[in-house]
């Protein structure tokens, strides 16, 4: 895999924020791995896959894809593991392959509650590479707005 053609593509749309500025500390301090995160649009949306790959794991509110021998996490939201899956539709098929900007979850984060389980909820989407290096991950779209399926990051 040579480091300039592993593109990851913004699975919603929305406004770019460094990783390191997501609520949460796992995330923040990238102990799952680095990226970007995505403050989405509100409104229902259908969260898509940033890479081709395979299914490796998919939950109501996060899924892995398995691409180039890189994982990608993407979780839609903080906290939203609290919630047991209401509010989202998951249209992904775990083990199956996918293509990037195939339909992954759908999902209204305008209607997610602002807390749950006695622990905030937030919207943020973390776009992650798994176990990859610290700091690992530069975006030239920090702080700028993505649609679905723009180029979020390349992976180291």
């Amino acid at each position: 895999m040579s480091s300039s053609s592993f593109r990851v593509l913004a699975p919603c749309s929305g406004r770019v924020i460094a990783i390191t500025d997501v609520p949460d500390p796992v995330f923040a301090q990238e102990m799952v791995g680095p990226g970007v995160a995505i403050e989405p649009d509100a409104g229902p949306t259908t969260v898509v896959s940033p890479i081709a790959g395979k299914v490796i794991k998919v939950m109501p509110h996060a899924f892995v894809i398995l691409g180039d021998g890189v994982g990608v996490l993407v979780h839609l939201g903080i906290n939203t593991v609290r919630l047991e899956g209401e509010g989202f539709e998951v249209i992904a098929v775990q083990g199956s392959e996918v293509a990037a900007g195939d339909p992954m979850i759908s999902w209204d984060p305008a209607t997610l509650p602002s807390s749950a389980g006695g622990q905030d909820v937030s919207p943020v989407v973390p776009v992650v590479l798994m176990d990859g290096a610290k700091g690992s991950v530069a975006s030239e779209a920090i702080g700028g707005a993505v649609g679905v399926g723009d180029l979020l990051f390349v992976g180291p």
